[in-house]
């Protein structure tokens, strides 16, 4: 198949450091080269993943620093370059599927990488009907409600991009953004509580992510938690893979979580709560601990070292490779084109993917 893959503009693919959609593009693009078809990334000029790639940005223009119209810019040229010479577009933005409908032709799906509710759930709603929706995981499927869901699927990593750790650093390693929704203060109280050092890894450049960091996680640096900045790939695999566990105490429906996955691609179990798809990636008791209080997530921090490190690197070779992830994704293409082609009169369903049970939308012969 010829597939365009159409990221957002905010970061380079894949991102220097922090960006977990980015990361996961970056996994798509090369899979589905390495399998064979041709692909064509629409990123941005700064991106370095080695398959063929357009960009109307010569650079990202940054998380939170640009408004709609520089999405829209992106999208609209993206549209013009491949409408009349791809099978179809996976788009990862949020304005593309929306200006999709001046391309009838051109199948198109797209992937939510946040949740369903809040802003995001009328976007869903109104395009659901007609662009079939990639959830990525269980949990955040279920919560869509009336948007109909295409399909489920787990992101992927290729476990031979990172080190089979043993370890042997010492510490427990919170990585991701400095935001009270990631639990980083939680994180640093549950170190401190069960005596075991703690590095955080924390993007933190946006003011309100400037403000958590200084009246919530600054107080409680020292004593064994250190805040080491945000980290580039080389550095955040060397400590993924030296950490006795990544401590993510999650406390929001995260609906997937690509550094625990990363993690466990280390060898390196994970220490969560339970919220959102926390429970679909981590095995309690095999590659990790889910608990809730931040008096049990302490009591496991040292039980995490009899945990074997090989069970979670084989754990993410079963069923979070890259491979699986970029084998369904193939498939959902192919269901979709099949769909079109048998459906392409159907009114109301023009992009030819049933709604769950089979069912057509209203209006559909």
């Amino acid at each position: 198949m010829k597939v365009a893959i159409l990221a957002p503009p905010w970061l380079p693919v894949p991102p220097p450091a922090y960006g977990g959609t980015e990361a996961m593009l970056d996994g798509l693009a090369r899979g589905l080269a390495e399998a064979g078809h041709d692909v064509l990334l629409y990123t941005t000029g700064d991106s370095t993943c080695p398959v063929p790639r357009s960009f109307v940005f010569e650079r990202s223009v940054g998380v939170g620093t640009a408004g709609p119209a520089a999405e829209l810019r992106h999208v609209i040229r993206a549209y013009e370059e491949v409408a009349a010479d791809f099978d179809i577009v996976h788009d990862h933005t949020l304005v593309g599927p929306i200006y999709a409908e001046r391309f009838p032709w051109l199948p198109v799906v797209t992937t939510n990488h946040g949740p369903f509710q809040g802003d995001l759930a009328d976007l869903y709603r109104a395009i659901g009907h007609r662009v079939p929706v990639i959830a990525i995981s269980r949990s955040q499927a279920g919560s869509a409600k009336d948007v109909p869901i295409a399909a489920t699927i787990h992101h992927g990593v290729d476990p031979g991009r990172f080190p089979l750790g043993a370890g042997r650093g010492g510490y427990a390693l919170f990585l991701g953004r400095m935001a009270p929704e990631k639990g980083v203060a939680t994180a640093a109280r549950v170190a401190r509580k069960a005596g075991v050092p703690l590095l955080i890894a924390a993007k933190m450049q946006e003011p309100a992510e400037l403000a958590y960091f200084e009246s919530e996680v600054r107080p409680l640096l020292g004593g064994g938690v250190e805040y080491v900045g945000e980290l580039g790939w080389d550095d955040k695999v060397r400590l993924l893979a030296d950490a006795t566990c990544l401590l993510n105490p999650i406390a929001w429906p995260e609906p997937f979580g690509m550094v625990m996955i990363e993690a466990l691609a280390c060898g390196t179990p994970v220490v969560a709560t339970s919220s959102g798809a926390a429970p679909e990636i981590v095995r309690d008791g095999v590659t990790g601990f889910i608990r809730d209080s931040e008096t049990a997530l302490a009591a496991v921090l040292d039980q995490v070292g009899h945990l074997p490190r090989q069970a979670c690197r084989d754990d993410v070779e079963r069923r979070f490779s890259l491979r699986r992830m970029v084998a369904e994704h193939v498939r959902l293409y192919e269901q979709v084109l099949e769909a079109r082609t048998e459906a392409a009169a159907s009114r109301g369903n023009l992009w030819g993917v049933p709604l769950p049970g089979g069912r057509l939308p209203a209006g559909s012969s």
